[in-house]
């Protein structure tokens, strides 16, 4: 470590801290931090979140002991108005120099295009890191993302939650600092049982190992890994595997400081309940990992995690078994209750539940749904009254008291409710299938009903809730409209359904309450679709050229996305031809030309007007590629389609080469437009592929 620089360690110490906050808490104090070094200049190296329970910290390596000297230049009155005709400073002068703390004399000239100015010229020195510190912390910990918080004591400073201790060092140095009316020290703490006495930290760089012999593991990725490893290893050992829950996994880590992995059995019996509203139980209730068998069958076993090395576990797991119980009883209870009513006796009380407050019930909303569904239903290869019947149901599970406890199994109750009530298992399973996908990552629909559903489901939502005026407004999306048109559109291109977005919607608004007038926001919601288009798109590893050149071949009204990513796709393939530069560039030039020269380039072609050898291939060439490009493009070939034009290079860059389009002769010169237009119309049927970037 070099003595001009130093590893930075801030650690602020509390009561146990909300577990859904520690990530989000600890990257921004870190983010924080590092924002208000750089504001002042201070250089720094590798940046470290770290966080537990009961603390957040950040390790910043290499960070700078001074800020750099500054320099600055300050401008005073022109010189004209300085000086007078004698040249004696004025009073505009005199202030000046006095607001600098310098005399006149000291003051320099600046030459400008608009006259001469007096300047003053100085470097500020750069104060020390640790002068710094305690602002820029002060304020990282201000600008946290805490929805409420607290005071303590009779303190008046407020925080997520109470503050006990603050350790900050530069190197082995305290940067002394009060956070929250405590000053800061080296005095760490370990862990609340295993080591409650406080830890002396002598370096920023010992600060891990320190609190590791403490038993705290302060890296929370670490940590995270190590409750993952523990838990795959014991479900192992339990012989089957064990069931990693990302959200479970994030909050067990949030909890704990030192992981200890132990596992516990249940009743057998509880086995008869659907698996998920078990997994439910465990993971929402107790934090527990479920262990599944080698077929994927659930096993009557759990994982958990405990805080703390037990010096008699046996009595640990006991208890964890114990608080299980009642729990896995109430859903058994709740399985066995549900069952007794059919779903279909369910569906007048959604009538007295509000989906919301101008789109009316859900029973208003499913009979919405079944609207759309049966009116696509052929284009879905399903029937019209199955899909009908099936988005009728689609809600009903709403009202079980199982979705009640457990409101993330709604539509996968629904499916097992419908199976024992001896509905069709296309019909149930579509009754889940309607949700899909879930979450990012998530898989569509399996099946057509499902993806049908799925698809009448979202558009509904997407139709009603802009016609309210509820559109997502900047980051605020309440009703998670961004997830419904991610969902409709990925299961029209994934399950392969040429469906067009504006008529659908059209459909989704006709079905809306008619004051509501909704049929006015079919475009504003296309036009929300293709936004969500092209950001999967640019995720996707698409350049943002290739998806402007679909977009702007095609017409709002025209918007498929499955053709969409068929021709985003072709596209990619063609820009990746050696020809495609040049035909790009092309195309440019003949929308550029058209467009000057007032010609929509649509006449038809006379041959006979064809003096030039290059513009007679040229001609030839467009009339070969016609018919077999417009043959590809009628089967949605576009790949080959684009590949066929990019033998055209050749004659195009010879007839730029050789012909003069804007002739003076009039009939020759509109013809040689008319040809270009014909050439442009090939392409244009694909996507404008003058939009993508041309080489070098």
């Amino acid at each position: 470590m070099s003595q001009t620089a130093a590893s930075l360690l801030f650690e602020l110490g509390t009561e146990e801290l909300p577990p859904g906050a520690l990530d989000r808490l600890s990257d921004a104090l870190a983010s924080g931090i590092v924002e208000g070094l750089d504001q002042a200049g201070i250089r720094h190296g590798r940046v470290r979140a770290l966080g537990a329970p009961r603390r957040l910290a950040v390790h910043i390596e290499e960070v700078a002991v001074t800020q750099p000297d500054r320099a600055f230049e300050r401008r005073g009155p022109a010189v004209a108005v300085a000086f007078d005709e004698h040249n004696n400073p004025t009073r505009a002068a005199e202030g000046f120099a006095r607001s600098n703390q310098v005399s006149v004399e000291a003051l320099e000239r600046l030459e400008t295009n608009e006259g001469a100015w007096l300047v003053y010229r100085g470097v500020d020195t750069g104060q020390a890191t640790a002068d710094l510190l305690p602002a820029i912390i002060q304020r990282a910990l201000d600008a946290l993302p805490i929805p409420k918080r607290m005071r303590w004591g009779d303190q008046s400073t407020e925080f997520v939650r109470p503050v006990h201790w603050v350790v900050a060092l530069m190197d082995d140095a305290v940067v002394p600092m009060e956070i929250f009316g405590v000053a800061s020290d080296r005095q760490s703490r370990g862990h609340r049982f295993h080591h409650p006495d406080p830890v002396t930290i002598a370096r920023a760089d010992d600060y891990e190992q320190a609190l590791y012999r403490a038993h705290v593991v302060v890296d929370r990725h670490e940590r995270r890994e190590q409750i993952r490893e523990a838990v795959r290893g014991e479900g192992e050992r339990l012989g089957g595997r064990a069931v990693l829950d990302d959200d479970l996994l994030d909050e067990v880590t949030a909890l704990v400081e030192w992981p200890v992995v132990l596992s516990g059995s249940f009743d057998e019996t509880f086995l008869r309940v659907p698996p998920e509203a078990l997994i439910s139980s465990m993971q929402g209730h107790q934090r527990y990992f479920p262990v599944r068998d080698v077929d994927g069958q659930l096993l009557a076993r759990f994982i958990t995690i405990a805080n703390i090395e037990s010096r008699d576990p046996a009595r640990v797991i006991a208890g964890n078994e114990r608080v299980i119980r009642p729990r896995l009883a109430d859903a058994a209870f709740f399985w066995d209750l549900d069952r007794k009513k059919p779903l279909s006796d369910r569906l007048d009380g959604l009538e007295q539940v509000i989906f919301q407050k101008s789109l009316g019930s859900l029973a208003d909303k499913s009979r919405r749904v079944a609207g759309i569904a049966r009116a696509y239903a052929e284009r879905f290869d399903t029937d019209p009254d199955t899909a009908a019947h099936a988005a009728t149901l689609s809600r009903a599970d709403l009202l079980t008291e199982m979705v009640g406890e457990f409101p993330e199994l709604q539509g996968v109750m629904g499916r097992y409710y419908a199976r024992e009530q001896n509905e069709s298992p296309r019909v149930a399973d579509a009754l889940d299938e309607i949700y899909r996908p879930r979450f990012s990552g998530d898989a569509i629909a399996g099946s057509p009903l499902g993806q049908l559903l799925a698809v009448a489901e979202r558009a509904d939502t997407l139709m009603g809730i802009f016609a309210i005026g509820k559109a997502p407004t900047g980051a605020k999306d309440p009703f998670a409209l961004r997830r419904a048109a991610v969902g409709l559109i990925r299961t029209l291109i994934e399950g392969q359904h040429a469906i067009n977005l504006a008529g659908l919607l059209r459909e989704a608004a006709a079905w809306q309450p008619e004051t509501l007038g909704a049929e006015g926001h079919v475009d504003e919601v296309v036009g929300f679709c293709l936004d969500r288009m092209r950001a999967m798109a640019l995720e996707a590893d698409y350049a943002p050229e290739l998806f402007e050149a679909v977009r702007s071949a095609l017409a709002p009204t025209d918007i498929e996305p499955l053709d969409f990513q068929r021709r985003l796709e072709a596209c990619r393939a063609f820009a990746g031809l050696s020809a495609a530069g040049s035909l790009a560039a092309a195309n440019k030039r003949i929308r550029n030309i058209l467009r000057k020269a007032g010609d929509t380039g649509d006449a038809p072609v006379d041959p006979a007007l064809l003096r030039e050898p290059a513009e007679r291939d040229l001609h030839e060439a467009v009339q070969s590629h016609t018919a077999p490009v417009q043959d590809l493009i009628e089967r949605s070939a576009y790949t080959e389609a684009l590949a066929r034009l990019a033998e055209l290079r050749a004659p195009v860059d010879r007839f730029f080469d050789d012909v003069m389009v804007m002739a003076d002769d009039d009939s020759v010169r509109h013809n040689r437009l008319a040809l270009l237009g014909a050439l442009q119309s090939l392409f244009l049927a694909i996507a404008d592929v003058s939009a993508l970037p041309e080489p070098g």
